[in-house]
């Protein structure tokens, strides 16, 4: 049986794009059906907005209009786009309830995540969390409650934020990113040598994914 293919991911908590791509990537898997590769995903921290404070007083309309120096009107087409090609992939965004943050303590708490086999479930749960719930994921005590939520112990995860054991890993990360020219995100990296930037739609992930598999079962004959 041949290995499971893997795919690396760079993207932020705070990116709309970022939960478009994660479940069109899934959309797509799901769709080859019984002849979906295995896959092996992990993903890797990047930071849209390093310098946002936790709390942000604000929504995402204020943000993006105050912070980034955008036209309101623009913002509100924009977010209301977004809105439209998020639900196309079967997410409600509610960019009304969304509360703005420093992603950096999520992306620790990813890390964590990562050692304890839960990464995958925690992405999801805290790209929910902040785009269709209105959660606030940037703070520790509601970092700490969503990894309870999806099975984590809370101590372990809280001395892990407190003590900063993971910031190294976030920086890593980022590091890597700009080794591979990555300035924008999800960027998706397939077996290390394949670039996809951007949310792909579901088909174009089970083309690159059918054509990799092609090629690790041809390497391996």
């Amino acid at each position: 049986m041949s290995e499971p293919i893997k795919i690396d991911i760079w993207s932020d908590i705070a990116c709309p794009w970022c939960y478009i791509g994660k479940r069109n990537l899934e959309n797509g898997i799901a769709a080859l059906g019984d002849d979906a590769p295995a896959v092996e995903i992990e993903y890797h921290s990047f930071e849209l907005s390093p310098d946002t404070p936790v709390d942000f007083e604000g929504d995402e309309v204020d943000f993006l209009a105050n912070h980034k120096g955008m036209p309101r009107d623009q913002v509100q087409q924009m977010l209301e786009r977004v809105t439209g090609v998020a639900a196309g992939a079967g997410l409600d965004y509610d960019f009304g309830s969304l509360q703005h943050t420093n992603t950096v303590k999520a992306h620790e708490l990813l890390h964590f995540a990562k050692t304890q086999g839960k990464q995958l479930e925690l992405k999801e749960r805290l790209l929910s969390a902040y785009f269709v719930e209105g959660r606030h994921v940037g703070r520790v005590d509601d970092l700490i409650a969503l990894a309870e939520e999806i099975g984590l112990d809370g101590a372990a995860a809280r001395a892990a934020l407190e003590s900063g054991e993971f910031t190294s890993a976030v920086r890593a990360d980022q590091q890597q990113a700009r080794e591979y020219g990555i300035n924008g995100v999800p960027f998706f990296v397939i077996e290390g040598k394949y670039g996809v930037s951007g949310a792909q739609p579901p088909e174009a992930f089970a083309q690159m994914l059918t054509q990799v598999a092609t090629e690790n079962a041809g390497a391996t004959a």
